[in-house]
């Protein structure tokens, strides 16, 4: 059972700084995607998209050529800051914010789109500054719709398991995942262990997914990936 425990709760942790990043990115491109036109927009919107239909172990493989130590950013890391990202936990959060980042900026721009227009321009019209516009007009009437997906990248990034393992390996108490130590159970025979850590998987990502289905009813079986 400790190993289960240890495993989730490192789990929530870079599920939850993963969610972190994505909140401040899915928001930001989301608005940025939603409101601006310019060319090339189509293919931006399908590379933000391919973490969803990429398999996660080529996606792991692009990690793993990008942060490691032969790399220009891996080299870069170690040399001045002494950091070697691969198997590590903040590998595994790479891994985990990459993978549902596209859950995160779907339902922000959707959002978006959908903030009457004619309110923002009443607050312009009313003095309101830019930035006081979008925290106090857009902001609010998007956040059902953002934080709907804040969930669903939250549950994605629980349950990741191929990037992450390609990234982060799989050191128990240090980047052994509760997906990867499930995957490690069964491996080893331990069914008792598997039926334990996947019931608690379950009843985390099934709280998760009827929480996001209130906050934004319809979106979150189009959104979930298949």
């Amino acid at each position: 059972m400790d190993i289960a425990w240890t495993a989730l709760l490192l789990s929530l942790k870079v599920a939850g700084l993963a969610t972190l990043i994505n909140l401040v990115l899915g928001i930001g491109l989301g608005f940025w995607m939603a409101r601006r036109r310019f060319w090339g927009r189509e293919i931006l919107d399908t590379i933000l998209t391919l973490p969803m239909v990429m398999p996660p172990t080529v996606l792991g493989y692009y990690l793993l050529v990008l942060l490691g130590k032969k790399s220009w950013l891996g080299a870069w890391l170690y040399q001045h800051f002494g950091i070697n990202l691969i198997f590590t936990w903040q590998a595994a959060t790479i891994a985990a914010a990459i993978v549902a980042l596209p859950l995160v900026i779907k339902p922000a721009r959707a959002a978006f789109e959908g903030v009457d227009s004619q309110l923002e321009q009443v607050a312009r019209t009313m003095g309101l500054s830019e930035t006081a516009v979008f925290f106090r007009i857009t902001l609010p009437l998007a956040w059902r719709g953002i934080l709907a997906g804040v969930l669903l990248g939250f549950a994605r990034a629980l349950g990741e398991f191929g990037a992450t393992l390609m990234v982060a390996g799989s050191i128990p108490g240090k980047t052994q995942t509760l997906s990867i130590a499930i995957y490690e159970a069964v491996q080893a025979g331990d069914d008792a262990l598997a039926n334990t850590m996947v019931l608690m998987a379950s009843i985390v990502c099934i709280v998760i997914l009827l929480a996001a289905g209130k906050l934004a009813p319809g979106r979150v079986a189009h959104l979930a990936p298949k």
